[in-house]
């Protein structure tokens, strides 16, 4: 699982030229994939081969009583709850002010690991304003200028060095499943209708957001733990995109969590930006994933009506078009009994590995059909494949340079790859390795 990074702190002390930075010095292994909106809040960061996810927030203002400064503060209070590093942001030019040692205070009581980041230190010549800093008991800063990129590889250094480090070993061996989606998509509804057919619930388990119960139970002969995000109702005195920030930041921590996200979709309102977004955020976490269009009773039908829904979710999610899609009823309790099974077979997939022989034999296969292209004379050799991990299948090719790898090629190798081995209801990646060519 990857790990946690939350931007915190008050406003305009640079989180978000930080964060913008991070993700713009070709750090960032996101990818701009079509039909995910661009606007993030969180982006996964690469650094000495570690992978983590960093959250942006918005500043925090502890003693205001504005309503749009009380819903950026839940926002900040969700990601600090849920993440496993803090990036406490001060900046130098202001110096050390009360609000500072309020938002220190606070941090301490609900966090350990928190690394204080002095920010806008743009010369040397600014490096004695830093002092005052250590009078907020949070240890040695880290200085930095975010705008010039000054400090952030010592920073990065310690982000990994906080990080906790995942064993397999410690995995646990139950499948996690995230019901996510917009707000009154039905997903309580979903879990609780789960639940009560006849399950066993093992126990409930206090979940790592405020909002949330980590519920394990056992059927169909397998061990699951879910986990529904609540839903945040939006109010128009509240900025709507702290609302949307707010939500964003509890569906990623269960995403990041689970092996299998259950996306459910309002069939009654249809596949909005909001859906898209978050299962543009499952896609891109690497998660197994299930289509969920629940109140299909609500919704007047005829002979095509589910395939043209079925249409147009495909056409909407492209990046993710090899997820199944159930048209379920959570209220009457309509074609529920496929749900699980396909969490299942998802969960399959997603673990599935491939012996190196098998897949050269595949990649043999594939560009035979299709010679890989070539570009000013050049043409692209890939000289060999092998799976460097599962959950998702990760598989590394071994190429004479990876700049002739042109896109439509390398789609045309992970449909190849699904027709082949299969791999339904989960994304697949690949790394390219280049190796001299003899």
């Amino acid at each position: 699982m990857k790990g946690l990074v939350a931007i915190v702190g008050r406003p305009n002390v640079g989180k978000s030229t930080f964060f913008n930075k991070l993700l713009g010095r070709r750090l960032s292994i996101v990818k701009d994939t079509p039909g995910v909106t661009r606007d993030r809040i969180y982006g996964d960061v690469e650094w000495l081969d570690n992978v983590f996810t960093v959250v942006d927030t918005g500043g925090i203002e502890l003693k205001s009583q504005d309503v749009f400064f009380k819903e950026m503060r839940k926002q900040a209070e969700v990601a600090v709850d849920t993440a496993d590093v803090i990036l406490f942001f001060t900046d130098a030019r202001a110096g050390l002010v009360s609000d500072d040692a309020d938002i220190a205070q606070y941090l301490r009581r609900r966090h350990e690991r928190i690394i204080l980041v002095v920010n806008k230190v743009d010369s040397p010549k600014q490096e004695h304003d830093v002092y005052d800093f250590y009078g907020l008991g949070l240890g040695e800063p880290s200085v930095i200028s975010a705008q010039q990129g000054l400090g952030i590889g010592d920073l990065l250094d310690r982000i990994v060095e906080l990080l906790p480090k995942h064993s397999a070993d410690m995995e646990d061996e139950r499948i996690s499943i995230a019901v996510v989606g917009k707000p009154n998509a039905g997903k309580s509804s979903l879990v609780n209708k789960i639940l009560g057919q006849e399950r066993t619930i093992v126990s409930d388990i206090p979940g790592t957001t405020r909002d949330a119960i980590d519920t394990a139970f056992t059927a169909l002969g397998h061990e699951f733990t879910i986990v529904d995000t609540a839903g945040i109702r939006r109010k128009r005195s509240i900025d709507d995109d702290s609302i949307e920030r707010y939500s964003i930041i509890r569906s990623l921590d269960a995403i990041r969590r689970c092996n299998v996200a259950l996306i459910v979709i309002d069939a009654q309102k249809g596949i909005t930006e909001q859906d898209v977004k978050i299962a543009g955020f499952v896609h891109e976490q690497g998660k197994a994933a299930v289509v969920i269009v629940n109140k299909w009773d609500a919704v007047e039908k005829d002979t095509n009506t589910s395939e043209k829904f079925k249409k147009q979710l495909y056409n909407d999610l492209a990046f993710m078009d090899y997820v199944n899609i159930q048209f379920i009823s959570a209220l009457t309790g309509q074609r529920l009994g496929r749900v699980l099974p396909e969490v299942i077979a998802a969960n399959e997939q997603a673990q599935r590995r491939i012996t190196t022989g098998v897949l050269n034999d595949a990649l043999q296969d594939a560009m035979a059909v299709m010679q890989p292209p070539s570009d000013k004379g050049r043409r692209l050799k890939i000289f060999y494949c092998t799976q460097a991990s599962s959950a998702p299948p990760t598989f590394i090719l071994f190429v004479n340079d990876a700049t002739l790898m042109h896109f439509s090629y390398q789609r045309y190798l992970e449909n190849f790859f699904r027709k082949t081995f299969g791999f339904e209801g989960t994304p697949i990646r690949f790394i390219l390795r280049e190796k001299e060519d003899n």
